[in-house]
């Protein structure tokens, strides 16, 4: 416990430099959606627009809370989003052009934009305001304009798209409360449904117990994401045959989110964006480019808190320990010397240190070529060489090997 309390108090007092400038391009863009001429979508809390065929985007908002989940209203004028402006998780709409969000909601529950009605009038949100427990939303319209919410007459929604007449509700039935867990075939994976808003009477999209999300109605044609096949890819459910395609062929990373607009639907892979033709049914992979003060990029100092320690272990000799804190590697002593940032990189993310049995070598996890997983190893710097104090007056290295008195020594681990 001693030595535990040293190393943390050792560690707490150590600054590291953060430069996080990079020259790799930008990824995780989140939750696109698609007008005519435009695409928005989420990254870094903040919402982006950029041309439909991308290149250099422009920031659509800068709250202090996130931004997340736009929608392009039918007419591609607004853009209906999830924002924290005020602390809360509530409904906001933004002309496309630029400007002040407007409000919509106001209640303590978190409200989620899933799209617009098709008239162009209404928001679509998933709220657990009414619901009897807080894990099953609800789908609810609010007015563009402002105005109550309304609440669609179906016991759980968690997303949902409507037809073109309004007349039927896509939507997936139930919530899944771990969707990051791939191939999941238990029994919270998503099916999708398609109600009669007159009645509430159900048809069922055919599966095999696959994940079925992310619903989008164009025409007679219910575009949705699912890992049916393998990776979460496109496909396409004709509600006049009644027959499932799969419209995409994915053998890469699963598709995340999508949204339908005129003539397309963009894609979320990887923090990618990629833009299917829904009447060439040819898919590509869009570039777009963000310059902006992000705060993450700058350099500055950062303390290595105690509670930013990870992953941490002993050398063979007892002398030192390695330990992860902020991506970075670093050793520390039992006692007297200095603390060593092994790798220097803050650009990449090293996790997971663990010395070799001869105290030679460091081996950790990278991400440094592009994707977390690459294991290295990195030579542990040895201590400056200088006449020891317990040298002079002992004939025991620290570690327990047998020096010389007077002896001058160095050790790696």
């Amino acid at each position: 416990m001693r030595r535990s309390l040293a190393l943390i108090a050792c560690l707490f007092t150590v600054e590291l430099l953060l430069f996080a400038q990079s020259d790799r391009p930008l990824l995780l863009f989140r939750h696109p959606t698609i007008s005519r001429t435009q695409i928005a979508f989420s990254f870094a809390g903040d919402l982006w627009i950029v041309s439909r065929d991308g290149g250099d985007a422009r920031r659509l908002t800068s709250g202090i809370g996130a931004e997340t989940d736009p929608f392009f209203s039918p007419d591609g004028q607004q853009v209906a989003f999830s924002g924290e402006y005020d602390g809360n998780q509530d409904v906001y709409v933004v002309p496309a052009s630029g400007g002040v969000p407007k409000r919509l909601t106001y209640h303590p529950s978190a409200d989620t934009v899933r799209g617009w009605t098709p008239d162009g009038r209404h928001i679509t949100f998933t709220s657990t305001r009414a619901s009897y427990y807080h894990f099953a939303d609800q789908l609810f319209t609010v007015p563009a304009a402002g105005g109550f919410a309304v609440q669609v007459p179906l016991p759980i929604v968690e997303d949902a798209s409507y037809s073109a007449d309004a007349s039927h509700l896509a939507y997936v039935p139930h919530p899944q409360w771990q969707p990051a867990w791939k191939r999941y075939r238990g029994g919270q994976t998503t099916p999708i449904w398609i109600a009669n808003v007159a009645d509430s009477r159900i048809e069922k999209i055919p599966r095999q117990n696959s994940n079925d999300f992310n619903p989008m109605w164009i025409g007679n044609t219910i575009y949705f994401l699912s890992d049916r096949n393998g990776p979460a890819s496109l496909f396409a459910y004709d509600t006049t045959t009644r027959q499932v395609t799969e419209a995409v062929k994915n053998e890469g990373l699963d598709f995340k989110s999508a949204s339908a607009g005129p003539g397309a639907i963009v894609i979320e892979q990887f923090g990618a964006l990629k833009l299917f033709d829904t009447n060439t049914h040819q898919l590509r992979t869009l570039t777009v480019n963000l310059a902006g003060d992000f705060p993450e990029l700058r350099t500055q100092f950062l303390k290595v808190d105690p509670k930013r320690i990870r992953n941490f272990g002993v050398s063979p000799s007892g002398v030192r320990a390695v330990m992860e804190a902020w991506g970075e590697i670093f050793t520390v002593p039992v006692e007297k010397g200095d603390v060593r940032n092994l790798t220097h990189s803050p650009a990449i993310a090293e996790r997971d240190p663990a010395w070799s049995p001869d105290g030679q070598w460091i081996a950790c996890f990278s991400d440094a070529s592009g994707e977390y997983g690459w294991r290295f190893a990195i030579r542990p710097a040895p201590a400056r060489r200088r006449r020891s104090r317990w040298s002079a007056r002992s004939s025991t290295h620290p570690s327990g090997r047998p020096t010389r008195r007077g002896s001058r020594s160095a050790t790696s681990g």
